[in-house]
């Protein structure tokens, strides 16, 4: 029988990010009627230890969840606290998402080495170098902003605010929730508008992954579930795994409710950013799942799978 008085154990990774939102679960725990107390588990990912090539020229995916997935399933711990756009669409047999924490803010943000530049993505200079990590935002930016020279870029948000410092680039892109968590409001310069650039399914939420057979730790975290952001994410997610994308495959979607209503926007992009498609629907949050499913399958119909088998033929080549 599993002692009702014994901590909660949190895996989470070790960066300053992971960090808070393993703590931002861990406060909330606290706050329920006879809650355990969470004790944090720190454990190292493939993703923390590939830091010198890009990771969508990486084979496989969940470089930075199935290190502590399967510390989940080895019951070394009893939550598994991740950023919801780095787990996969499909989880290992006898994991389950058991709540999704109330959703940052979602968009992409630029930040310039020199402030003074500017608060638009317009303000940048012909040429300007801008890293990022993500084949999405590099996509999206050059559809957009075909003069800028988009360079690779990773390693936690501190060491990509040194290395902008250090002069490598002239602004670079982050996650505005990952700089808001960690006090560097201040460091933005600009927001990518969602008109032109839309985040990763996901992006901004908390993801708290437990077993389906722990029902003691279900419990707590069914608790700490946020219904809108959960409809929001659920279509998101739905819609990345009917495209069939991942982290080496160019796609964006954005839901959230307003008025009971759940409305998706999807976005499918070439390489180069100069072919893409997309779209919305809107419906009942409670058909969330459907709503990406039905995205997904219009996008692809209407020359998303061209884009997406003529990556993956460049892929293979390469």
């Amino acid at each position: 029988m599993t002692d009702s008085k014994a901590p909660i154990r949190i895996g989470t990774r070790g960066s300053a990010l992971a960090l808070w939102q393993a703590e931002h679960v861990a406060a909330a725990i606290r706050e329920l009627p006879e809650a355990p107390e969470p004790e944090l588990i720190l454990i190292k990912t493939e993703g923390d230890r590939i830091q010198d090539v890009p990771l969508w020229k990486v084979e496989g995916q969940s470089f930075f969840t199935k290190e502590i997935e399967r510390a989940l399933l080895d019951e070394r711990v009893d939550v598994a606290v991740h950023s919801l756009k780095d787990l996969a669409t499909v989880f290992p047999k006898g994991l389950f998402l058991g709540a999704v924490m109330e959703r940052g803010d979602p968009r992409d943000a630029l930040v310039f080495r020199d402030p003074e530049l500017g608060t638009s993505p317009d303000d940048l200079p012909r040429g300007a170098r801008v890293g990022t990590s993500s084949l999405r935002r590099r996509a999206l930016l050059k559809g957009w902003w075909p003069d800028l020279e988009l360079a690779e870029l990773r390693g936690n948000v501190p060491t990509r605010l040194e290395k902008l410092e250090a002069g490598d680039y002239d602004a670079i892109v982050l996650a505005a929730a990952g700089l808001k968590r960690l006090g560097l409001s201040d460091r933005i310069s600009a927001y990518l508008p969602f008109d032109r650039v839309l985040p990763a399914p996901s992006q901004g939420a908390v993801g708290v992954q437990v077993r389906e057979t722990d029902a003691r730790t279900r419990e707590w975290a069914a608790a700490l579930d946020h219904g809108d952001t959960r409809a929001a994410t659920t279509a998101e997610r739905e819609f990345l795994r009917t495209v069939e994308g991942g982290c080496h495959v160019p796609v964006g979607a954005f839901g959230e409710v307003f008025g009971g209503v759940l409305r998706l926007r999807g976005v499918v992009s070439s390489m180069d950013g100069g072919r893409r498609v997309e779209g919305e629907v809107r419906g009942e949050p409670e058909s969330a799942r459907a709503l990406g499913a039905s995205l997904a399958t219009e996008l692809l119909a209407d020359g998303g799978r061209e884009i997406l088998d003529e990556i993956r033929r460049e892929a293979s080549r390469d």
